[in-house]
């Protein structure tokens, strides 16, 4: 039941990033504006907002799994003293009971950070940590890669270890262009349906995990469906059968623990383009759902299922 619970969590934080980020994610267009990468004080034009660093910080707290990979792939994990309780990832993320969905003032304060890093403004609380006089970076949904790259050298100035991402940022684009490289000919007329959880909850071409399966040049049968302005529709059961994906991608598989066989057992599935072709995909949820370093993981997940199609 907790699974599912924070499934319909996650899925509204989705939404309500996806309606309020439009300022936002414009601002991540362009490289981080900063007064001096190579030493501090360092100013971060964050949102609209300058966040200034006096020194290197050496206790951040950070309430989005994204940043928590981004911050240890970046060799700041020294650096972090605690982490969301979805942050599961990398295994020596020191994982605590905080809320990156409600975060709690006085529990953050209590640790005495000196940056926090939250994935969206909940309840005021990037202004009441600003009043606290802790430093907040607020690092909304990407969509799209220019948004996961400028994100992570976002990170690599606040936390001084700029070499590192932008080492990390070339290592991601090098390995997703090898990646698409590989696509078959022959792609484009391929469609597909990106399971969020078993209620039939999706993405649209307009949300960051539609732009990787664009990379791919599938489309998306999302977006056409009521509801599809939101970026995150509820489909029908008619609707899946009647618009016949060629390819099923699940990334409820933890969540929900939704299988191929699952999927076909539905009533009206098994008959399905993707199940009968054997083009039913199990992701790993955390993989399909961030966009942090790992997005590589999911772009070859993509690569490779499409590949096997086109080789049927």
């Amino acid at each position: 039941m907790f699974k599912k619970i924070h499934v319909v969590v996650a899925i509204s934080a989705l939404l309500l990033t996806a309606c309020g980020q439009t300022n936002a994610t414009s601002t991540q267009s362009a490289a981080p504006a900063i007064t001096s990468a190579a030493t501090f004080p360092v100013t971060i034009e964050n949102n609209g907002t300058s966040v200034t660093l006096d020194e290197q910080p050496n206790a951040i707290i950070s309430l989005s799994a994204t940043a928590t990979e981004i911050l240890f792939a970046i060799d700041a994990g020294s650096q972090v003293i605690a982490v969301d309780d979805q942050s599961n990832f990398p295994a020596e993320a020191p994982i605590s009971d905080l809320s990156g969905y409600t975060p709690n003032l006085e529990s953050i304060v209590a640790l005495a950070p000196d940056l926090v890093v939250v994935a969206y403004d909940t309840d005021g609380i990037v202004a009441a940590l600003s009043s606290a006089n802790i430093p907040v970076l607020v690092q909304y949904a990407a969509t799209s890669l220019d948004d996961t790259y400028f994100q992570i050298q976002e990170l690599g100035i606040a936390t001084g270890m700029t070499a590192n991402s932008d080492a990390l940022v070339d290592s991601m684009k090098s390995k997703i262009t090898a990646a698409i490289a590989k696509l078959p000919a022959g792609t484009s007329g391929l469609t597909y349906y990106h399971e969020l959880d078993d209620t039939l909850y999706t993405v649209t071409s307009a949300t960051f995990i539609g732009a990787v399966y664009a990379l791919a040049g599938l489309t998306n049968i999302a977006d056409v469906a009521t509801g599809a302005e939101s970026g995150y529709p509820q489909l029908s059961p008619e609707f899946i059968v009647a618009t016949d994906p060629t390819l099923v991608f699940l990334a409820d598989t933890k969540c929900c623990g939704q299988t191929a066989e699952t999927l076909a057992q539905r009533p009206g599935f098994a008959n399905l383009t993707a199940v009968t072709s054997g083009s039913v995909i199990e992701l790993d949820d955390d993989i399909a759902s961030r966009w942090g370093p790992r997005t590589v993981d999911f772009v070859e997940a993509v690569v490779n299922a499409v590949t096997k199609v086109n080789s049927k």
